[in-house]
């Protein structure tokens, strides 16, 4: 087991440079079931989501291996179509792997997905989606198996804008025969990456980052490489950082334009902020406003992987803050901690009722998901004296070198083993 130990209160100066982003990654990785030849994710972070998704490959007959930062996946051999129950129930992204796997072999199970507890994430829209595919799916046991010949080309309609349902739809459909229709799709990003990566590969995908996407299906996917795009949730955590720390900050490698809602809110407690090519610059402001009301949504919205983090800035604002968690119910599980360095945070539902203190103090945390881990480690590097965050596999499934790139800006951070 290894924790954090923080001595807060200096600010952050210098640049810290992006990964690219874990929620990209992850389908790239399933995505490469698709094809018999390899794959090459360039830039690849070696976080534990990552590790996680290479060893499902690996189960399921891949070879895989690292070369500097880019992992190279074979699936030449890869025959098995049996996810592990140990390894679904340790990672969500799993999931992923449905649509991929039956589509290259015609049946794929998997027991129910796991990750980080932040409340009840269904997967009824990935499962809806795959038999409009005409995917066959069972559910028995805690085990989802899927059976089907090619998959066929239809019309899905999402009852919510799912990123999830969203990349496993188009997984599923890359190969399948006719043209596959999403509507109300999820427009983050990341979706549009994985069109992108899948067209790199021959696929025929037009329409990410818009409601409607269409998959015209093709009867072979070759190998590609590919680099994916920046981690926009690391990118703003660092972001965050430098407004509850103050200093000056230059983050290499984000997209201004991916962070809109962010860089509005940080605008509004009066940090200066430039964005230029792929930097943004911020300082922190010596007085910082109250953000007033913080209200999760799916893309172009304030990003739930970004509210535990911007939840411990707010309890370091003057004022009051409202923070609203529409997508996930059980996401303020960072709250209690924060209150034990001395936040004053009310939770009622779906809302936290923050009021303002002048500093935060040192105090013995404990991550329970990755990104309140992120919060607590922020609140740590602002808080005033001595801090220690534990359960870092948490703050690990989505970061690489968390306490590393903080320290090379000036924080006093140190990974100890317990």
């Amino acid at each position: 087991m290894e924790k954090y130990v923080i001595e807060g209160g200096r600010p952050l100066c210098g640049a810290v440079h992006v990964q690219s982003a874990k929620n990209a990654v992850l389908p790239l990785l399933a995505a490469a079931v698709l094809t018999e030849e390899k794959v090459v994710i360039r830039r690849c972070p070696r976080i534990g989501d990552v590790l996680g998704m290479a060893q499902i490959l690996g189960e399921l007959g891949c070879r895989t291996a690292w070369e500097g930062d880019s992992l190279v996946i074979d699936g030449a051999d890869a025959a098995n179509h049996e996810i592990p129950a140990a390894l679904a129930r340790e990672l969500r992204s799993s999931v992923f792997m449905l649509g991929p796997v039956a589509a290259r072999f015609g049946r794929a199970r998997i027991a129910y997905p796991g990750g980080c507890d932040i409340g009840l994430r269904p997967i009824d829209l990935h499962l809806e989606g795959l038999r409009r595919l005409g995917v066959s799916v069972a559910e028995e046991g805690g085990y989802i198996t899927c059976s089907c010949g090619r998959v066929r080309g239809a019309e899905v309609v999402l009852d919510c804008p799912s990123v999830g349902a969203t990349e496993n739809i188009m997984l599923a459909a890359a190969t399948g025969e006719g043209t596959t229709l999403i509507r109300n799709a999820a427009r983050e990003p990341e979706i549009a990456d994985l069109q992108n990566f899948l067209n790199r590969m021959g696929g025929k995908v037009k329409g990410a980052g818009g409601s409607v996407i269409a998959v015209e299906g093709v009867k072979k996917l070759h190998g590609a490489e590919y680099t994916p795009m920046p981690d926009r949730i690391e990118a703003g955590t660092f972001l965050i950082a430098a407004a509850m720390c103050g200093g000056e900050l230059e983050v290499v490698g984000a997209d201004a334009d991916n962070l809109s809602s962010l860089l509005h809110k940080l605008r509004q407690i009066s940090c200066k902020i430039h964005a230029f090519d792929d930097k943004i610059y911020i300082a922190g402001g010596k007085r910082r406003l109250s953000p007033k009301l913080v209200e999760t949504s799916p893309y172009p919205g304030f990003p739930t992987d970004l509210q535990a983090q911007m939840t411990a800035l707010a309890c370091v604002c003057g004022g009051s803050t409202v923070v609203v968690e529409n997508l996930f119910e059980t996401r303020f599980k960072h709250v209690p901690e924060l209150i034990r360095m001395g936040a004053d945070i009310t939770v009622r539902g779906r809302s936290a009722f923050i009021r303002g203190v002048p500093r935060l103090h040192g105090a013995d945390v404990c991550a329970g998901d990755l990104r309140g881990g992120a919060a607590l480690t922020l609140a740590a590097v602002s808080a005033e004296g001595e801090s220690t965050v534990t359960d870092l596999r948490f703050i690990d499934r989505g970061y690489c070198g968390l306490e590393e790139k903080l320290a090379a800006a000036g924080a006093r951070i140190r990974r100890i083993r317990v």
